[in-house]
This record gives structure tokens, C-alpha cells and sequence, in this order.
């Protein structure tokens, strides 16, 4: 794997660099983090979509902790659905996936309390280099018409689906196009393999896993989109 995980990615393009709050929908942003745990060990060769269900096909490790302790619980259990799947993994995840960012030094933890009793924890960039890096692979995708590699394409078709759109920061005359190219990208012309992420044959099918991932996402968020 890299050494960003796509989880990773999309919290730090969900939470605000100075304030250190997240964005968007709270549930969307932890569906979409489940996913992309899920996306970067089929990536990886680990997992694929087989007859309706996400199956380990690999259970050599990832050398990531929080990918390993999914693909160590996914290979121990029955298989689940792509939507069962994210409703077990997103609990705990984000606080997982924080203190990580936090103990590698990409984020700090600012703990405040408020009315003398309630903890409440900002996470403020400390390292903007690895969110900036996702932002250039992003909008090298998004305002170009290159073809994104399959890890961007993936963390494009995530967005789409936790409705993360406005986190992208795109300046107007960007917008349009940009939102059009996601459009595209998460239909699966992003992906290699195939146009169409249903008649994808690359093996593990990453495509396939994204797709029903994403669909899963927004079946849980009650949006009418499809992925």
C-alpha cells in the first residue's frame, strides 16, 4: 500500500486545515472511510466483489494496521454485502484513522473543553504537504482530461458519493468542469479495464468493488444518485 491510505485522504480533505473541524456529513464522511479501507485492500489484491459479496481472496498482510485489522475480521467472518461491510467497519474508525494522522504528525490534537465539562477534540494540519499532494493528484484529474490512475479514480467515485464535492475548494471556473469530469469518473471512465464498471474483468476487480461500494454509500445516505 501507499503511505497515505485512501481513508486518510478523504478525512483530510473533509476536516477545515485551520479550524480543525469536519465538513460535510458526519455519517457520509464515516461510510466513505469504511469504503476506502475496503477500496485499498482490493487495491492491494486482497479483496474482490464475487457474487454479491466482498470475499478476502488474500489474507497476506498489508502492512497497515487498521487494513489488516479489516482484512483479518473480513477473512475470520462469513462473507457481507458491500453495504453490510461499511455498517460494521465506519464505528471507531475515524478516531482510529485520526490518532494515526496524529502520531505521524500530519495533524494536531487540540483538546478544548467547554462549559468546564465537555471534551471537544480539532484536528489543525500540521503537515500541509500530504493534503496538498491529494489536492494536485485531484485537480491534475478533475480540470485535465488525462486519465486518473485507479486510486485517484476510486477516491473521486468516494466523493461523489459522501457528497464531497465542495471539499475539492475549486476556484468558479473550475467548478463546472471539474463536477462534470467526477461525473465521469465515478460512471467508471476512471478506471482501467473497462468503460463500463459492470463488464470490468480486471481481476481483483477493483472497479467492481468501488461501484458497489459507492452505491452502498448512497443507498445509506437516501440519495437518488447511482454510482
Amino acid at each position: 500500500m501507499t503511505t497515505i491510505a485512501l481513508a486518510e485522504e478523504l478525512l483530510l480533505l473533509a476536516y477545515d486545515d485551520q479550524t480543525g473541524k469536519a465538513t460535510g456529513s458526519r455519517i457520509g464522511l464515516d461510510l466513505g472511510m469504511a469504503a476506502a479501507v475496503l477500496v485499498d485492500l482490493a487495491l492491494a489484491g486482497r479483496v474482490a466483489y464475487v457474487d454479491g459479496y466482498l470475499k478476502v481472496i488474500d489474507s497476506t498482510s498489508v502492512e497497515d494496521p487498521i487494513a489488516d485489522a479489516v482484512l483479518a475480521k473480513a477473512a475470520a467472518d462469513e462473507p457481507h454485502t458491500p453495504a453490510q461491510w461499511l455498517q460494521r467497519l465506519r464505528h471507531g474508525l475515524r478516531a482510529r484513522v485520526l490518532a494515526d494522522l496524529v502520531a505521524r504528525g500530519v495533524v494536531r490534537d487540540v483538546d478544548e473543553t467547554q462549559m468546564g465539562v465537555i471534551h471537544v477534540h480539532r484536528y489543525p494540519t500540521t503537515d500541509p504537504a500530504v493534503e496538498a499532494e491529494i489536492r494536485k493528484r485531484l485537480a491534475e484529474a478533475l480540470i485535465t482530461r488525462d486519465m486518473p490512475d485507479e486510486r485517484t479514480a476510486a477516491l473521486a467515485t468516494l466523493l461523489v458519493a459522501v457528497r464531497m464535492e465542495p471539499a475539492l475548494r475549486l476556484a468558479p471556473e473550475e467548478q463546472a468542469q471539474a463536477h462534470q469530469r467526477l461525473e465521469e469518473i465515478a460512471s467508471g471512465a476512471g478506471f482501467s479495464g473497462s468503460a463500463n464498471l459492470e463488464d470490468s474483468i480486471v481481476r481483483p476487480s477493483v472497479a467492481l468493488v468501488v461501484a458497489t461500494l459507492g452505491r452502498a454509500i448512497q443507498a445509506a445516505l437516501g440519495t437518488p444518485r447511482q454510482v
